[in-house]
């Protein structure tokens, strides 16, 4: 099982309509799987671009 690395959480707030109703939504972060020096790690797509670097 891979280690979650990130402390990225889901993004809350509504959604709006063109009649501006409010509905709720969540976005989620986009958690990659990624082997680090030899370790199984669950990281941010954006992390593991700036790991590459």
């Amino acid at each position: 099982m891979a280690k979650k690395v990130t402390a990225k959480k889901p993004l809350t707030g509504n959604k709006r309509s063109h009649a501006l109703n409010a509905t709720k939504m969540k976005q989620k972060p986009n958690i990659q799987k990624k082997t680090i020096q030899g370790t199984k790690v669950r990281i941010s797509a954006r992390e593991a671009r700036t790991l590459e670097k």
